[in-house]
């Protein structure tokens, strides 16, 4: 397990603990846990509720968590390293390296670069992010959390033929991108994209918990989904999202050794690890990559692009948002803030100019991503 120093922070605590104890008062989550780094060192740390609510297991500190959309990051840091050292380019056309992914726009195959991957302006979508007759639900795309067994060459065929949403950088939409360019990672290095994370991100922070498999099933958390109380997921279990198509999970699938390494969902990880992550990347970027690129991360690489899942105020870096304008966005978070979050039920920011970085993972879908325990935890950090 990945670990910080830790300096307790009371009076943090005494804003966060309410919170939490709210939240699982309301039985909005199952568990969680909350980690704030600040200048380096654990400054709150709490796990909460149950990782298991029938086998009345604790949350731990070290409990593990289908990571979901915190894969993103983790794989883009990964895919910059390979920049650095020059195995691929930004601007290498993803044909390069996957010589058959041709996603047409308007009859024509537009280039699609792996910059475009990397900041979701390829013109590719989610099947969560479209009704349900999209063509990605019609065609079966998966979104990276389900359909347990699915490899690369037919997930990279169906996105292929479902073609693409608008020309590549006319504008941002969130999207299986991170799992093309998984596939491209595979093709660039010959090996496998947990082999690559592993020592390029994972081992040198050592964050031991965290890969495309889980290293220790009995402190996996079990998949809740919102409701009251909150609903164990099934085999398949499918979570409402903006009147759209809805969130398919499949929650055994990272059990499964024959599913397509998912760059944009695919990973387990604990809260401890994935600070230990955010640190390396705020505090300049070593051991992962060099301290320009770890800025880079965190700084708008979309121009002017309406961030639709965010609204206004937004921009996008390399493996999050990044916030341009606070009170265009209403948020708390103030400007240069770096976050995102995970379906599964996390969220997470990074505040440079305060040296912040906060973490949330819970086993609730959606709450803990983007209801009201993520809302109030981060207005509370950064209020202090």
């Amino acid at each position: 397990m990945a670990a910080l120093a830790e300096r307790t922070d009371w009076a943090l605590a005494a804003r966060l603990d309410p919170i939490l104890d709210m939240a699982l008062a309301e039985t909005r989550i199952v568990g969680g846990v909350v980690l704030v780094a600040r200048e380096g060192a654990l400054v709150y740390a709490r796990a909460a509720g149950l990782a298991d609510r029938e086998s009345s297991r604790p949350m731990t500190l070290d409990t593990i968590f289908r990571a979901s959309s915190l894969t993103k990051p983790i794989v883009t840091a990964a895919v910059l390293s390979l920049v650095e050292d020059g195995v691929i380019g930004l601007d290498d056309p993803v044909i390069r390296w996957l010589p058959d992914f041709e996603p047409r726009f308007d009859g024509q195959v537009p280039t699609i670069t792996l910059r475009h991957l990397l900041t979701h302006t390829a013109g590719l979508s989610y099947g969560f992010m479209q009704p349900v007759d999209g063509p990605y639900l019609q065609i079966g795309v998966s979104d990276g959390m389900d359909q347990p067994g699915l490899g690369f060459p037919e997930e990279l065929k169906r996105i292929t033929e479902a073609g693409l949403l608008f020309p590549p950088g006319a504008a941002w939409l969130y999207s299986v991108a991170m799992d093309v360019m998984g596939a491209v990672v595979e093709a660039a290095t010959g090996r496998t994209l947990g082999e690559v994370v592993a020592d390029r991100v994972t081992r040198k922070v050592g964050m031991d918990d965290t890969g495309f498999s889980v290293t220790d099933r009995d402190r996996l958390a079990t998949a809740y989904a919102d409701g009251q109380p909150p609903v164990r997921m099934g085999a398949h279990h499918i979570v409402p999202f903006a009147d759209l198509s809805g969130i398919r999970f499949a929650p055994d699938r990272i059990f499964d050794p024959a599913s397509f390494p998912s760059g944009g969902a695919g990973m387990a990880c604990s809260a401890t690890d994935f600070v230990a992550f955010l640190e390396a990347i705020r505090s300049g970027g070593a051991p992962i990559v060099s301290a320009e690129t770890a800025s880079d991360m965190m700084t708008n690489q979309t121009g002017a692009h309406a961030i639709v899942t965010s609204g206004p105020g937004w921009g996008f870096g390399f493996g999050g948002a990044v916030m341009l304008d606070p009170a265009a966005a209403a948020s708390p978070l103030p400007a240069g803030a770096w976050m995102w979050g995970g379906v599964y039920g996390h969220s997470w920011f990074v505040d440079p100019a305060s040296k912040t970085s906060f973490v949330l993972m819970t086993n609730t879908s959606t709450e803990g991503m983007s209801g009201q325990l993520s809302r109030d935890l981060m207005a509370a950090v950064v209020g202090g």
